[in-house]
């Protein structure tokens, strides 16, 4: 296991400088890959632990040095609760594992930093001297959706009956026999401005009549 002095500093090359909550993510995945019994980070090739993240924020990029999972590689998921928290999955034994910081962390971290010239300063210290059961909680978890549908099968393609656009993953749904996109199925984030530009909502797309 990487040592926690070379996580950080892995992790300071993401931002240039070193905040609080990449500390609690690098400690988060740490912590997780011994509960796990898992090497962290783990090997280039290796896919066997997923993660699932619940902030989009700093926190991340620390859990991602930590466990060596990124979205590019899909191992890596956000869910954005807003949280500090990340779910880590050995997909290999089935086993989940959710570790977020104590409640108490915040106030307790100025305990461990008394020359600390403020409260974030305190926090950036104080995370990483704090012993890990004072800094954090883990909880054993069971996933609401199986690995199966979460992990799904890469090389799996679609097209939207509508839009025309691709869908990757087995992400498409079948409604009413038309195999749609999220967005098209009412599932979008996003609206389309310009309506010349959109794409046709009542006629389905046939890719037999394309080039």
């Amino acid at each position: 296991m990487e040592a926690l002095k070379s996580l950080l500093e892995r992790s300071t090359r993401y931002h240039r400088h070193l905040c609080p909550r990449q500390v609690l993510g690098v400690r988060m995945g740490v912590l997780a890959g011994t509960l796990l019994n898992l090497e962290t980070p783990q090997p280039p090739h290796s896919k066997r632990l997923l993660v699932i993240v619940e902030t989009d924020g700093c926190a991340t990029d620390g859990v991602s040095v930590a466990t060596n999972c990124w979205v590019g590689r899909r191992t890596l998921r956000v869910e954005d609760y807003g949280k500090v928290a990340a779910t880590f999955i050995d997909l290999k034994a089935s086993r989940a594992v959710r570790c977020a910081p104590r409640r108490t962390a915040r106030q307790e971290a100025c305990e461990y930093a008394p020359e600390a010239r403020g409260h974030w300063e305190a926090m950036l210290l104080g995370y990483q001297r704090m012993p890990v059961e004072r800094l954090l909680v883990a909880q054993d978890v069971t996933l609401t959706s199986s690995i199966e549908m979460i992990v799904s099968r890469p090389r799996k393609r679609a097209v939207c009956e509508f839009c025309g656009e691709e869908i990757m993953n087995e992400r498409e749904i079948v409604d009413d026999g038309l195999v749609l996109s999220r967005a098209c199925a009412g599932q979008s984030y996003y609206t389309v401005v310009d309506s010349a530009t959109a794409p046709l909502r009542f006629t389905p797309f046939h890719p037999e009549e394309t080039d």
